[in-house]
């Protein structure tokens, strides 16, 4: 590895919004980034490795991304490593009185399970003497309730939860120096995202809660990508400071 500061970072659901922008930030930064998404690359580079799984599909995570990411974390050399949860199912809209089992699984294997593991995976597996800098990508929908979003807010509220709990976990009494590791919760705001589009075209009946979708895009209130990208990789960049913190998008 040739890097004067060589970083590595795996972000999921790089196929397009905040995931896409955020990958071609780091990259721009001087970051390795490894991009997981179901769908193809959206951007070539050189730094840029792009794996097609999907989240949703534990057998895959276990036998092919575990170890190809393992392999690269274990590289020698990176002076920092960064991972981002950032994909997520916005489905399985509507009453939870009507909810269906199984799509329930799929929304929380890919929103709590997936990245869950993941912050396992790179707390055990990154070199102990980089800094160690994760980014939950979470909602409003994770602290406060919204019709029509319940298996959505209620992954996203366990994903919340879990940070606070590693960096609980962190925090305990060890052997050896304690390990630069932060964990951010991070509400991106109203981002231009399919996602936003996917819930503002919902009948009422499946999204009561519509209009609130639809207003923000009236308002002209949504953001591009690029702007919580930005945030994202600096927090990545960022120095020591407290296990955990939760933060929203400046000025929204």
């Amino acid at each position: 590895m040739n890097d004067e500061d060589p970083k590595f970072a795996l972000v999921t659901g790089t196929s397009s919004g905040v995931g896409a922008a955020t990958a071609r930030a780091l990259v721009a930064r001087g970051w390795h980034v490894a991009g997981l998404a179901r769908r193809d690359a959206p951007f070539v580079d050189a730094r840029y490795e792009h794996i097609v799984a999907d989240l949703g599909d534990l057998a895959t995570l276990r036998q092919t991304v575990a170890p190809r990411i393992v392999e690269r974390l274990q590289e020698t050399g990176w002076s920092r490593v960064g991972l981002v949860n950032n994909a997520a199912m916005p489905g399985l809209l509507g009453p939870i009185e009507q909810m269906d089992l199984d799509g329930l699984a799929e929304v929380l294997a890919v929103n709590v399970i997936a990245p869950v593991w993941a912050m396992g995976l790179f707390t055990r597996s990154a070199p102990e003497k980089a800094p160690l800098r994760i980014v939950n990508v979470s909602t409003g929908a994770a602290t406060r309730g919204f019709a029509g979003l319940g298996a959505y807010g209620a992954s996203k509220a366990a994903l919340r939860m879990t940070g606070m709990v590693l960096a609980a976990e962190l925090e305990l009494p060890r052997q050896g120096d304690r390990r630069d590791i932060r964990i951010l919760s991070y509400e991106p705001g109203t981002v231009d995202t399919p996602m936003q589009m996917h819930a503002r075209t919902r009948s009422r009946e499946t999204l009561p809660s519509v209009d609130l979708f639809v207003g923000f895009a009236a308002r002209g209130a949504l953001v591009s990508p690029t702007e919580p990208a930005s945030e994202i990789a600096e927090f990545l960049e960022s120095g020591a400071g407290d296990a955990f913190e939760e933060r929203r998008l400046q000025g929204r």
